[in-house]
């Protein structure tokens, strides 16, 4: 197969549109922090100091050789969301959303790739399994290193974010007005009770449908629900009219709802970064343009596999990491590195024939593409400074 970057027809949906739930929160409060320091709320660098912090040694990550040079002139950090049932946000819960997110250092453009959760790539000691498991072995060291000796990525930080903090985000804001459909209203109320114990609040029932004003654990139920018809599909589709709802409240609030807002809401992070690295990030925000996202693996297909599940498996692995870094290093010139003299390193050939030994010879499925209409394009396409408001 031709190793020339693959051209990627179609509109791409807006990288916020593209985040899951848990990741998408996260943006959503690192960028209430933005806001507030746009508004000249000196006290935020205090407020940063309430972060669950966890400084990795450099020692402890692993980075692929290769992927010192490819890498060169960005900076790549890891996005963690978790599904933790006991609020915590290290090793023993696995990440439920994963994404690269890379910073072009000279050109401040931005790009990000989701990593889909149920991936096979090597989750450590040449165990391939769903890349989501790493998480729960290592906690975010073991992760980040999961995705560096697979993807050939040189990542040393990261930012953890727990999906309770949806709902208690929600309810800061005063709820969220959704369209309840009938095939969503049972599934909804069967899980409620269970979002309600995660996030310690109270499971109100939903007693029918139509448009109604969601609190905090329905909102958040109602994003998560994949057992109506178009399954994980439809459930993406749910997650993004709950975070537009999010965001356009945001938007909305004063400052003292926004001051509330980061008072509850930091503990729910867990970063690598410190304060004031975090603070020096933001002070150059205006200058950042968030550009294209995408998911990984691009060429892909699905299968269950005996004692792993449903499982997603990259068609290779080796050619979805060659278009990895064509797109995530596209201005190598700008950069001061030929991105065209990248060849996969020794490691991921190795995954890459783990996984052919594994599950055999594939052939990627082929996705329909869907055009967004022009209104939403022009709607998601904003100024880099209005995103980053509601934004990191």
């Amino acid at each position: 197969m031709s190793r020339k970057r693959r051209r990627r027809r179609g509109r791409r949906k807006s990288w916020f549109g593209r985040l899951s739930m848990g990741k998408r929160i996260g943006v959503v409060l690192a960028g209430v922090l933005i806001c507030l320091m746009m508004s000249g709320v000196v006290f935020v660098a205090a407020k940063l100091g309430r972060l669950d912090t966890q400084k990795i040694k450099t020692e402890d990550i692993v980075v692929n050789k290769e992927a010192e040079k490819a890498g060169k002139g960005y900076t790549n950090f890891a996005v963690f969301g978790i599904d933790s049932r006991s609020g915590e946000l290290e090793k023993g819960t696995r990440s439920d959303t994963i994404i690269i997110a890379s910073l072009n250092n000279k050109t401040k453009e931005v790009r990000m790739v989701s990593v889909y959760r149920d991936t096979l790539l090597n989750v450590g000691n040449g165990e391939i399994a769903k890349c989501n498991a790493a998480y729960s072995y290592g906690g975010p060291t073991q992760a980040i290193n999961m995705l560096n000796e697979n993807l050939d990525l040189n990542i040393q930080d990261f930012v953890t974010v727990d999906f309770a903090a949806v709902a208690e985000a929600i309810d800061l804001l005063g709820g969220v007005e959704i369209d309840i459909q009938p095939e969503e209203v049972r599934p909804m109320n069967k899980y409620i009770s269970e979002t309600a114990r995660v996030a310690d609040k109270e499971g109100n029932l939903i007693q029918q449908a139509g448009l109604q004003q969601l609190d905090g654990v329905q909102a958040t139920t109602y994003a998560r629900i994949r057992s109506t018809a178009g399954g994980d599909f439809k459930r993406a589709e749910r997650q993004r009219l709950v975070i537009e709802k999010i965001v356009d409240k945001v938007q909305k609030s004063d400052l003292g709802t926004i001051n509330k807002m980061i008072d509850e809401l930091l503990p729910t992070i867990k970063t690598s970064l410190s304060a004031t690295e975090i603070l020096s990030y933001a002070k150059c925000f205006a200058d950042y343009k968030l550009s294209e996202s995408s998911g990984f693996p691009f060429a892909k297909t699905t299968d269950t596999i005996s004692g792993l599940g449903s499982v997603v498996i990259p068609v290779t692995l080796e050619e979805n990491v060659l278009e990895l870094h064509q797109f995530l290093y596209v201005d190598k010139e700008e950069a001061g590195e030929d991105e065209e003299g990248y060849e996969p390193s020794e490691e991921v050939m190795r995954v890459n024939n783990k996984i052919e030994s594994l599950v055999g010879p594939r052939t990627a499925m082929v996705e329909e593409k869907k055009e967004e209409p022009e209104e939403k394009e022009a709607e998601e396409n904003t100024s880099p400074k209005m995103q980053f408001e509601v934004i990191e």
